[in-house]
């Protein structure tokens, strides 16, 4: 595959998906937005995976560059047609592009949680191989309250309904985060905002007792996101033999 990675802030990298992507052959190009970047020409692209990051998706004010952001998710997804995967605010974003809306949460999600597949996603092929109930490790304050038209809820949970939703063919998103690394919580502890919401959450040295959580549970976390990168990996390919044989037939 050839992957774009939008980023928001350099701590919420794709983790645990560089070393999948990096055993594939698939190759990666990061634009850290937060940073000044900008989205390059998209035609050189297979996938475009948008992370997560502490600003919200209504913020346009303080972050001028998610108006941007979102119309070249928009214009992917929408237009193109093009497989997409969004974790946490990318989640989000995939939602607002594409005229959903998303709010703050009465109380904050972080911590280990179980999400459960809704029918659609235990059919979805995202999802092949997964059990129906799925822990997962969470940390967002916002949620998408409406989903765009058309969009189907592929996994939920009591604190958050929209879980995984996906749009189209094959635009995905996951509230939740699949590329957590042995690093993740430490790193993610140093962001003011995120250390904040975790021990207003969780309590104080909540840090420490998250990330010895996170080390039980890395073995299975692994696993889920091989499991996961590899059904991306076939919706990718899929959705290119697609595209092939459309060309081809109209070039004949």
């Amino acid at each position: 595959m050839r992957i774009l990675v939008f980023q928001h802030v350099a701590v919420e990298h794709p983790g645990a998906f560089c070393q999948l992507w990096q055993e594939k052959g698939d190759e990666w190009s990061t634009v850290e937005l937060d940073a000044g970047e900008v989205v390059p020409d998209l035609n050189d692209f297979d996938l475009l995976v948008a992370m997560g990051g502490p600003m919200d998706v209504w913020q346009e004010d303080l972050y001028p560059w998610l108006g941007p952001e979102k119309a070249a998710i928009r214009h992917w997804v929408k237009d193109r047609g093009r497989p997409f995967l969004g974790v946490c605010l990318g989640h989000q974003l995939l939602a607002a592009a594409l005229g959903g809306t998303v709010g703050l949460m009465k109380e904050q999600e972080i911590g280990l949680r179980e999400v459960a597949l809704t029918p659609a996603g235990r059919q979805d092929p995202l999802f092949a191989g997964f059990t129906a109930l799925v822990e997962t490790f969470q940390w967002h304050g916002a949620e998408i309250s409406r989903l765009p038209d058309g969009a189907e809820i592929l996994a939920m949970n009591s604190s958050c309904p929209v879980q995984a939703f996906r749009y189209g063919p094959h635009a995905y998103g996951l509230q939740y985060h699949v590329e957590i690394t042995a690093s993740t919580v430490d790193e993610w502890s140093n962001i003011p905002e995120y250390r904040a919401g975790l021990e207003r959450t969780l309590g104080a040295g909540a840090s420490a007792r998250l990330s010895e959580m996170v080390a039980h549970r890395l073995p299975s976390f692994a696993a889920s996101a091989r499991r996961l990168n590899d059904n991306i990996s076939a919706i990718v390919a899929a959705a290119r033999a697609v595209s092939a044989l459309r060309d081809k037939r109209l070039s004949a």
